[in-house]
């Protein structure tokens, strides 16, 4: 397989890989994610296989924006819509219920799913294309280095994924910080680039 990068300009070619259920690697203000089509099994299997990233893992979804997560749950608390407000893009990645039409081995059997805006137009702009949630842990082999750059993803998967959209180096380089929503009040899952404090004080209102 011949791994497309795309420097510059459309981005259709990139929506029509996730669409037919290939692999795309995606920059963010974190680091650069490894995208499938969130809504489609096969795809989100992909994404494991390609990764080795054990099967009781489970993925978030990228969306372009707080609409899109009516999608896949059912349910989105007032703190939710706030902290989206807030934080959104961002690298903020909030947990719910999630709905059935969310592939099980996303969930990774459980009820809930993690979603997350990111800020990166190239990525934003292929999101909106393609019209579907995108399955995107970080574009790594599991337990390695996370990548920050195009680069560093052809490292990884050079060969073994259609296409890369390259939008330089992260600015931030660091993982998302996850909040789970799915009980009562707020609890981290992952201490990441947004200050827990940052969440705490929408709690406190």
């Amino acid at each position: 397989m011949e791994t497309v990068v795309i420097r510059d300009g459309d981005l259709s070619y990139a929506a029509e890989v996730i669409l037919r259920g290939g692999l795309v690697a995606v920059p963010t203000e974190t680091v650069y994610g490894l995208a499938g089509n969130g809504l489609d099994a096969k795809a989100v299997a992909k994404i494991y296989e390609a990764k080795g990233r054990p099967a009781v893992k489970p993925l978030s979804l990228l969306v372009p924006g707080m609409a899109a997560v009516e999608m896949v749950c059912p349910e989105i608390p007032e703190q939710a819509r706030l902290l989206a407000e807030a934080f959104w893009p961002g690298p903020l990645t909030i947990v719910l219920p999630s709905r059935s039409s969310v592939p099980d081995i996303l969930r990774a059997g459980g009820n809930t799913v993690g979603v997350r805006c990111p800020d990166h137009p190239r990525t934003l702009e292929f999101l909106r294309l393609a019209g579907v949630p995108a399955a995107a842990p970080s574009a790594n082999m599991s337990g390695m280095p996370s990548p920050k750059c195009a680069e560093e993803v052809l490292a990884y998967f050079d060969g073994r994924i259609d296409c890369v959209i390259d939008g330089g180096a992260c600015a931030l380089g660091v993982e998302s910080t996850i909040v789970s929503l799915s009980g009562s009040g707020y609890r981290i899952l992952r201490q990441g680039a947004l200050p827990e404090c940052e969440i705490a004080r929408f709690f406190d209102m």
